[in-house]
């Protein structure tokens, strides 16, 4: 009996501390499946000027998060840079982290500045964030060192 509840015991550790090992990084902003961008195909908004949303047959993981695509050619082309593709501030929303925040995103409230892409809470909190970009993305780029590395419920 003692021997089968340590083997229980060591059984459940092992599986909750690989599990702990395949969840998205700190800074990634994931749903509770590990999956970014709500599923959208970050390639799509460079190559396509537009959200497309990726299949479930077309993925690829950075920094933890499952990204999906559209196409195999969007995985490929993701996988040979993801850091140029993938949101920025991790996918969260460009205007919060000016603010220092982390709030989850609307991916079809979108823009590329400087061929990098950022999302925001939704088109409202987007238009503000349009009034004035460079401003915000200053005060976000100097945030963000910051709090990267804080839950979006300590913020």
């Amino acid at each position: 009996m003692y021997k089968t509840t340590l083997k229980t015991i060591l059984a459940g550790s092992i599986l909750a501390v690989s599990s702990l090992s395949f969840a998205a990084d700190i800074d990634m902003n994931a749903d509770a499946n590990d999956l970014a961008i709500q599923g959208y195909d970050p390639v799509s908004y460079f190559s396509k000027s537009q959200p497309t949303v990726g299949n479930v047959n077309y993925t690829a993981t950075y920094k933890g998060s499952i990204y999906r695509f559209s196409s195999e050619e969007n995985r490929d082309t993701f996988k040979s840079s993801p850091s140029k593709y993938a949101p920025q501030y991790g996918g969260y929303c460009a205007f919060g982290v000016s603010m220092e925040k982390k709030f989850d995103t609307d991916p079809l409230a979108w823009k590329i500045v400087d061929n990098k892409l950022y999302l925001n809470l939704n088109k409202d909190v987007q238009k503000k964030w349009l009034t004035d970009v460079s401003g915000y993305l200053n005060s976000a780029n100097e945030n963000w060192p910051e709090i990267k590395g804080v839950e979006a419920k300590e913020l």
